[in-house]
């Protein structure tokens, strides 16, 4: 891989490192798949297919009672809950980058160019909002306000009825940082936000003001490779926590309120954290799958039977976390102690957004394109 530490500040904001897409030297041999005893039964429901993601990572998103998805070609499908039918397609001419977002009774999808496309739930176009370069996470939007994150880690907030921009935060960025996107979480009037650097960002939604940030990891190394410690995944954000982890960092939770640290370990990840009642659940960038008590961060378990298979961030969803894998392989982990319950492929194209709930059905999206709504039986 060639590093250029000099590229103008696109480039720079954008570096491709192995871990997110590979490169010319060969990394560490990926793990076969476990043989295990399945303990439940898992169905496809219903599939459907968004459009290959290329380059980019696309997600689908659940609003009110339909799922929304895209793909890089430039369609967005609106698909019923329930059945995976088509209730409409629209073609927006363009090649999308990030998507799909919902929220105020909107759909959103971002393309490499910057635009911020926004269209009503019946998929007739509302908006369109430019920003300062291409749009790598799906659009939120809460309070009348859109809030986009760029490829160059800008956030900006836009007008929900016209797309006019009403405030923007920029912050200095360090000289390589991880291709990633990481997206922003709006919860009750605030913005929070992973950064690169290892910095945990919380805005106010109203004028994106700094509420608090504070250093989740701090840089180390004898170069800049070695120094990368971006949150590249989407930070956790329930009512009285807001937690994050960092690339060759650690993983903490802080006070919503104040940032106030409650806990912080030693953790490396490219994606995100998830949470249910009890613990915290993430995937390391090795390819282990670890669980930590929510209060003090402390490790229940650890799944490491998947190493080097470039896991999704989990999802926790009744008795089970759920990762994707880069080779479209679902796997179900029992949440009491991280064993196998069940596996499930799909169109060998790789999962690389995290799972998402819709009612009881977990949801993944391949680079295929291959949207499936998957049942435990």
């Amino acid at each position: 891989m060639r590093v250029e530490p000099l590229l103008p500040r696109l480039a720079i904001a954008t570096l491709f490192v192995f871990l997110l897409a590979g490169c010319g030297s060969k990394g560490p041999e990926p793990a076969p798949l476990p043989k295990f005893k399945p303990d439940v039964k898992l169905r496809v429901e219903w599939r459907a297919d968004a459009g290959k993601s290329g380059r980019y990572l696309f997600a689908p998103a659940f609003y009110q009672d339909g799922v929304y998805m895209a793909g890089s070609p430039g369609r967005i499908v609106r698909l019923n809950a329930a059945t995976g039918k088509t209730v409409w397609r629209v073609d927006t001419k363009a090649p999308l980058s990030g998507g799909v977002g919902v929220g105020e009774n909107m759909v959103m999808v971002g393309t490499a160019k910057g635009v911020v496309l926004a269209y009503d739930l019946d998929g007739k176009p509302l908006w369109k909002s430019t920003v300062s370069s291409e749009v790598l996470s799906a659009p939120q939007a809460a309070g009348g306000l859109v809030v986009v994150r760029s490829g160059d880690s800008r956030i900006f907030g836009l007008d929900a009825k016209d797309g006019t921009r009403r405030w923007e935060y920029q912050t200095i960025t360090p000289p390589l940082t991880l291709r990633a996107n990481p997206g922003v979480i709006i919860v009750a009037g605030l913005v929070v936000v992973g950064m690169p650097a290892g910095k945990l960002v919380v805005l106010n939604l109203a004028n994106g003001g700094l509420v608090w940030e504070t250093l989740v990891a701090a840089p180390k190394g004898d170069n800049e490779l070695e120094r990368i410690t971006d949150i590249a995944g989407a930070p956790l954000v329930e009512q009285k926590k807001v937690c994050a982890v960092a690339f060759q960092g650690r993983a903490a939770c802080y006070e919503t309120e104040r940032g106030a640290q409650v806990w912080a370990r030693a953790a490396s990840s490219v994606g995100g954290l998830v949470a249910d009642e009890r613990n915290v659940y993430l995937s390391e960038d090795a390819g282990a799958v670890v669980a930590l008590d929510k209060n003090s961060g402390a490790s229940l378990w650890k799944q490491d039977s998947l190493s080097h298979r470039s896991l999704s961030t989990p999802l926790a969803i009744g008795n089970h976390v759920v990762v994707g894998d880069f080779e479209g392989q679902v796997h179900f982990l029992k949440i009491e102690d991280g064993s196998f319950a069940a596996r499930i492929g799909t169109d060998g194209g790789a999962i690389a957004a995290a799972p998402i709930r819709v009612d009881d059905k977990v949801l993944v999206q391949t680079r295929n394109g291959g949207v499936y709504a998957i049942t435990v039986r």
